[in-house]
């Protein structure tokens, strides 16, 4: 019916596929974000804060964009610093007076998709 060197291709083939189908593929992972400062429901202290934003691919810091929004709906765009490594971005928070803050932002990761969410937290 099949020969030996069918049969192994045929197995090889299969075997190849089922680890392509299992294997988490970096290549298809949207920008998650892994790790923020200020972190997510935190209590800080203003005027001035660092932002750090650790995402868990690669992130293009030139297309990337953050947002802050106060309490009362004033918004005010952030510029992100040039990027030290390839999956972090970085920032400055200035002139916070004491309320809530949403920090919006969009990345556009490796994979080619835009990636969006935001971090919120409480300035004293």
């Amino acid at each position: 019916m099949f020969s030996d060197r069918s049969q192994r291709i045929a197995v090889f083939a299969l075997v190849l596929s089922v680890i392509v189908l299992l294997h988490p593929a970096r290549v298809y992972a949207h920008a998650v974000l892994v790790e923020s400062s200020p972190k997510a429901g935190s209590v800080v202290h203003g005027p001035e804060l660092p932002l750090w934003l650790r995402f868990n691919v690669r992130v293009d810091g030139s297309r990337s964009r953050f947002t802050l929004i106060a309490s009362d709906g004033n918004t005010k765009q952030i510029t992100p610093d040039a990027q030290s490594k390839p999956n972090i971005l970085t920032g400055k928070l200035n002139g916070l007076t004491p309320g809530d803050y949403r920090l919006q932002w969009q990345v556009l990761a490796s994979d080619g998709h835009i990636s969006r969410g935001e971090v919120k937290f409480t300035v004293q």
